[in-house]
């Protein structure tokens, strides 16, 4: 009959206990790594959102600068526009007659103006606000047949009411910024060509 060794069910049963503490710290070192990925997953997609948010912010931003030098270079378009436009023209200081107010602007490299478009009369009447003034417009060699100082005939014009009415068949030059005039862009109108008004001189395209 044989003995059993008493030592030996303490050497299983501490191997056993050895065993399991082994899966169990697998087991919870399992778990923590998966909540270590799991918290690094969420940051991972929080910083991308992130990331993308500051991309759409950044595309915004180049987007509204990109807007912004636009909107500049067409304003200083239009101002260096305005300026060249200020500078083509003049109003005389002294009040004369159509040939006399003539002569003083082409003693300063311009002649009267020549209107041929909204956008001048507009403009005109906005820098010299709306003063009454003689133009390069008259009808002396055929009346009814108005032409500007440069020899082409009058397509667009910008009378008042009932202009050009040659009152008493003596008026044959004409200004814009009428005092009879209630419009802000209709204002010319014939008048005799020897009363005393200011000018608008416009400098030739030479100057």
């Amino acid at each position: 009959m044989s003995v059993s060794d008493p030592t030996l069910g303490d050497d299983n049963a501490r191997s056993r206990r050895s065993r399991c503490v082994s899966a169990v710290c697998v087991a919870l070192l399992c778990v923590l790594l998966l909540s270590v990925i799991i918290v690094l997953t969420v940051k991972l997609n929080s910083v991308t959102r992130e990331r993308d948010q500051l991309q759409i912010s950044y595309d915004n931003m180049t987007a509204e600068r990109d807007q912004l030098h636009t909107e500049r270079d067409g304003l200083q378009m239009m101002l260096n526009n305005s300026i060249q436009q200020c500078q083509r023209y003049f109003m005389t200081t002294e009040k004369k007659s159509w040939n006399d107010a003539r002569q003083d602007c082409r003693s300063k490299g311009a002649d009267l103006a020549i209107i041929t478009s909204r956008e001048d009369q507009e403009f005109l009447s906005k820098i010299f606000k709306g003063t009454e003034a003689w133009i390069g417009l008259i009808d002396i060699a055929e009346e009814g047949m108005w032409k500007w100082v440069d020899g082409t005939t009058l397509t667009n014009g910008f009378w008042w009411d009932e202009e050009p009415n040659d009152y008493n068949n003596d008026e044959d030059c004409a200004v814009t910024g009428s005092k009879f005039a209630k419009a802000e862009i209709r204002t010319w109108a014939d008048y005799p060509c020897n009363i005393p008004v200011l000018a608008i001189c416009q400098m030739s395209s030479n100057n």
